[in-house]
């Protein structure tokens, strides 16, 4: 912020408050009051002309992101690894659905997100919501279709984006912008997104995303030369590269990275005496002439009696250069034509030790995709997923500390998850630093070509593909700590949950036309839950409703579901006095029950909610 001499006014402040809020109604530096209500959800209209990202569908993106789910996530048991013990997750599911049922629970708590979207290649299918004059009940039908062995058809799910389709780009930005935008409220404030894109569409998704995540916040475009070999092309270019857009939730004030093994060694060959606290050293030079001239870096030191001018200016101010010859921490080397090459040390570690951290480049050279192909042929096998991202690459990224915060933990969350990239990155990550890092991946139960190389390894679809390298990545790591003696520390398992429709009957939003339907209505007031729903699930959705992690302790005593210790606390199987005694004795913070359960017995709901009222227990019934 400039200083000008003069008392915020309270215009001022609220605006303030208000772009470090929302950051996307804001219009080179105006509030964009289209975009304002389109967030709030009333009267979506993009009309007027001015600087703005505006495509074919944009107001009816803003509908699908601002319109509720009514799904939720149940447990796959049987197909995790240690489920009760886990927090790492892999979720099976559509993911603008999921992305919807993890608002509440994971709000602000995901430290890092990476993601490998659909390029729009005019040869690939993705995801988008085409149909936007239909019904609720009908794009939720569509995006729960499935054929009889139970996988989500093709047909419901995705269509290729064609580039003859007049609308080719404007389906891709409404398949991306409320992804992105519901992705931006599970970052914390100090997270970081990560998303790989190409020429297709790079220069629309740079856009997009200053919108959604504010220009300020965009932290740097990598180029990422991907791959060692490429094949002739007839016009233009070989590209032999993508890119990785980086924007941060909030402004961020520096990235570093841990220096790598090669990195270290090469401080080891210099050391000002054996025993130095700050290691070895490499050197930078001091002079420079890149820099506009500089009057105060313009001067002339001694060294050994001889006077010694930069050839155009030094890098430092006098003192400070002065100061750090006195500390013999400048190397000085007389050349053949008489001047001199004048170098600082750079130490390894600071005055207390700590190993120093490396920047960043906006230039990747490598990891390879062949790398990323030979990591899931070895786990996998040979052809079962195409082009998959090496996880040296996840690695990368995911190493970055930012604002000097130097922790090894938090949630990584990849919703394009794919064959299970970023599940690896964060296993081998954890294991070379001893980490607690989890991750979240989201994949859609994408089914495999017939004939392909997975459908003969019997993997169905993609997210079984993921699941099966999981699982094998579990099995390789613990074997290796075995053969070395080791006890690994490592999170060595992962939940799998499963998107899925309510447990509960949904009361219908629209018009009730006759008395039959009003009859059915009022039926599932009587007995809200479905008939297909099961205690363990209903557990599941609860929590996940009511804002709790997935990984939240669940304790099943006294026919009560008791959530961390005493936070809250679900009746979904029976009440008596005796059972509420013991939850009224727990203190919790919530209890909820299912209504019939009070059915026949009017005095004992009305007793309970008395008592629970005294005890200052938020109690609700469904």
């Amino acid at each position: 912020m400039f200083m000008t001499g003069k008392s915020q006014i309270p215009r001022e402040i609220l605006l303030d408050n208000l772009q470090e809020l929302m950051p996307e109604i804001f219009t080179e530096g105006k509030i964009d009051w289209e975009r304002l209500k389109a967030t709030m959800g009333e009267d979506i209209n993009f009309s007027n002309e001015r600087y703005v990202l505006n495509w074919a569908g944009k107001s009816d993106a803003f509908r699908v992101l601002q319109s509720p789910s009514t799904k939720t996530l149940v447990p796959a048991k049987e197909e995790s690894i240690n489920f009760d013990d886990t927090e790492n997750i892999f979720i099976e599911g559509e993911n603008l659905e999921v992305l919807k049922v993890l608002q509440k629970s994971y709000f602000g708590k995901v430290k890092m997100i990476y993601i490998d979207p659909p390029y729009n290649t005019g040869n690939d299918s993705f995801i988008y919501a085409d149909k936007f004059s239909e019904s609720k009940k009908e794009y939720q039908k569509r995006i729960g279709d499935k054929d009889e062995d139970g996988y989500m058809t093709k047909e419901g799910m995705y269509g290729k984006n064609s580039k003859e389709n007049g609308q080719y780009h404007s389906n891709w930005l409404n398949m991306m912008y409320p992804r992105l935008y519901l992705a931006k409220n599970l970052l914390r404030d100090d997270g970081m997104i990560f998303v790989s894109i190409d020429d297709n569409e790079v220069h629309n998704l740079r856009l997009l995303m200053n919108e959604i995540f504010d220009e300020e916040n965009f932290v740097g475009q990598i180029v990422w030369k991907n791959k060692y070999g490429a094949g002739a092309k007839t016009k233009g270019f070989i590209e032999v590269h993508e890119y990785i857009l980086c924007y941060s939730k909030y402004e961020i004030f520096d990235i570093e990275l841990k220096l790598t093994d090669e990195q270290i060694q090469i401080y080891g060959k210099n050391k000002d005496d054996k025993y130095s606290i700050r290691g070895g050293y490499v050197t930078q030079p001091l002079m420079t002439n890149s820099l506009g001239d500089r009057k105060n870096l313009q001067y002339t030191i001694e060294y050994k009696g001889e006077k010694i001018e930069p050839r155009k200016q030094w890098v430092w101010e006098r003192g400070r250069l002065e100061e750090a010859i006195k500390n013999n921490e400048v190397v000085f080397k007389k050349m053949k034509d008489g001047t001199y090459s004048v170098r600082a040390k750079v130490y390894l570690k600071d005055k207390n030790g700590n190993i120093r951290k490396g920047k960043p480049l906006s230039l990747l050279n490598g990891p390879f995709n062949q790398n990323g192909t030979k990591e899931v042929a070895d786990l996998v096998g040979n052809g079962v997923f195409s082009f998959p991202k090496p996880s040296e690459l996840l690695k990368f990224l995911f190493g970055f500390i930012i604002n000097n915060i130097d922790d090894n933990s938090g949630f990584y969350l990849d919703f394009f998850s794919g064959s299970g990239t970023a599940a690896q990155a964060i296993y081998d990550l954890n294991k070379e630093d001893n980490g607690t890092r989890r991750y979240l991946c989201v994949q859609l139960p994408e089914l495999c070509k017939e004939g392909s190389e997975a459908f003969k390894a019997g993997l169905k679809t993609i997210s079984e593909i993921a699941k099966f390298r999981i699982r094998r990545l579990i099995e390789k790591i613990s074997k290796e700590s075995a053969i070395q003696f080791e006890k690994s520390n490592q999170d060595l398992g992962f939940k799998v949950l499963k998107l899925a429709n309510s447990n509960f009957k949904i009361c219908s939003q629209q018009e009730i036309k006759n008395e039959e339907e009003l009859v059915q209505q009022m039926k599932i007031f009587v007995d809200p839950v479905s008939e297909e729903a099961r205690i363990e699930n209903m557990v599941y959705e609860l929590l996940l409703k009511s804002g709790f992690e997935i990984n939240s302790k669940i304790e099943h005593i006294n026919k009560s579901f008791i959530i961390n210790t005493n936070e809250m606390i679900l009746l979904l199987e029976e009440v008596n006095e005796n059972i509420i005694d013991e939850a009224l004795k727990r203190k919790p913070v919530k209890i909820i029950a299912l209504d019939k359960l009070f059915k026949g017995n009017d005095q004992l709901k009305t007793n309970t909610a008395l008592q629970m009222k005294d005890a200052g227990i938020d109690f609700k019934t469904i």
